[in-house]
């Protein structure tokens, strides 16, 4: 079936034809059904290639098919596919992330950014046995009540007490949901310490992405992100540093490792397995022991480390480990972010490359840093549309989820030199468009 064909059936059973909301792309007015992936690319049903500039919202952080990931699921098919049930994979995956992740000291898989988030939560709450939890404005940290405020809303004024009124991102959101919320902007250092002063007995744990992904690219000044270090260390407070998207990205150690600053908890997914559906919440030992067996915070699930997905997540950070990988990675990473600078100045098109790592974000009609929410906003909607189509139609494909703030783009371990200068000869063709 053609794509237009396709989506006219989905339809008959899949709301908006697919099988998740995210996977509709409003640009194109449905979802770009696939028929395969291979390496740095992958082909709709119509039968049209791309380069693969989404990599499943960053999953996919090894590229389709990878053949130590598909010799490491046909192993766990020989085993049984084992479902609820504990193996020695289990343990060697557990020390292959402890031996990259600085606060990995303990961990507890789950399945979803979103589950592994929850579970953090659930955590600090239970160490803490306080209630609230303290998250900056335009960071998403997974699609549940405890924590979906304003990330993709319009941007808050900020109140006397530093906080900016927290604002559901979805329908369904029970009011009193929100009282258990604080909302501060992301690295305004006053305003943080007002909210610290004001609500600081009240907080079980803070929620940071380190590297705000979710808004494009925004890292966290590493003044600021020390300053929440120390304020949480001397208030008793749990930082939880959400790497569902940073983790594994630029380092081993992620996000952490980049800036030199130990969360309390953290929390893992996506590049964690390269594709497979795994996360997993780390942190310290101490903070860990309220987990059940151990203690009384229940956090467990039937599909919770299924052994496909294990297996699959052990050959990743295998390849992750690897001397040349980051280098290699990097240095794709240093020519595309140059390369889009380049082309932005050639076309005379203003505009703003943030990247870190694999993964990054263009601020259109933005040429200065880009440090927070309200900046991240301002960007010129109408020539970030102009942008995307004019890549997808020539098979360079960027998704679009039609936020306030830029979307977040990336590449994969599998996508070479010569894939990296097409993109971009593609990307400045698309920055003539504008």
């Amino acid at each position: 079936m053609k794509g237009e064909e396709l989506f006219a059936t989905a339809q008959k059973h899949l709301v908006g034809g697919g099988g998740a909301g995210g996977r509709y792309h409003p640009l194109l007015k449905r979802p770009l059904y696939l028929a395969r992936g291979k390496g740095s690319r992958f082909w709709d049903v119509d039968g049209k290639e791309y380069i693969d500039f989404f990599t499943g919202s960053g999953a996919n952080f090894l590229g389709h098919d990878h053949p130590a990931i598909n010799d490491a699921i046909r192993q766990a098919l020989e085993v049984g596919v084992i479902c609820n049930g504990e193996t020695e994979y289990h343990s060697q995956l557990a020390d292959l992330v402890a031996d990259a992740v600085p606060c990995a000291e303990k961990i507890r898989w789950a399945n979803s950014g979103t589950e592994a988030t929850l579970g953090a939560i659930r955590i600090a709450r239970g160490y803490t046995q306080k209630p609230k939890v303290l998250k900056f404005e335009g960071h998403f940290h997974g699609m549940h009540e405890l924590i979906w405020y304003n990330c993709a809303t319009a941007p808050g004024a900020v109140r006397a007490d530093g906080t900016i009124a927290p604002l559901p991102d979805t329908d369904g959101m029970p009011a009193a949901f929100a009282d258990l919320v604080v909302v501060v902007p992301f690295n305004d250092p006053d305003a943080f310490a007002r909210a610290m002063v004001a609500h600081g007995r009240d907080l079980a744990a803070v929620i940071v992405e380190p590297i705000s992904y979710n808004q494009g690219c925004i890292p966290a000044r590493p003044e600021f992100l020390q300053l929440v270090r120390d304020t949480c260390t001397r208030l008793g407070i749990v930082l939880i540093f959400d790497e569902v998207l940073s983790g594994f990205r630029m380092s081993r150690g992620g996000a952490q490792d980049y800036f030199g600053i130990t969360p309390d908890l953290c929390t893992l997914a996506k590049a964690l397995g390269g594709g497979v559906p795994l996360a997993a919440v780390c942190g310290k030992s101490e903070v860990m022991s309220v987990l059940n067996p151990t203690g009384h915070t229940i956090m467990s699930g039937t599909y919770t480390g299924h052994l496909t997905a294990v297996t699959g997540a052990i050959a990743c950070q295998r390849e992750l480990a690897k001397p040349d990988f980051y280098p290699r990675l990097n240095g794709l990473a240093d020519r595309l972010y140059h390369g889009i600078t380049n082309a932005l100045k050639a076309t005379g098109v203003p505009g703003r490359v943030q990247g870190i790592g694999a993964r990054f974000g263009i601020y259109f009609g933005v040429t200065e840093p880009v440090t927070n929410y309200q900046q991240a906003v301002r960007t010129n909607r109408e020539m970030e549309v102009k942008f995307i189509l004019g890549c997808v139609r020539r098979g360079l494909y960027l998704h679009d989820y039609a936020h306030r703030a830029p979307m977040h783009h990336g590449f994969s371990a599998q996508h070479t030199q010569a894939d990296i200068d097409q993109a971009l000869g593609i990307i400045e063709d698309a920055l003539r468009d504008i």
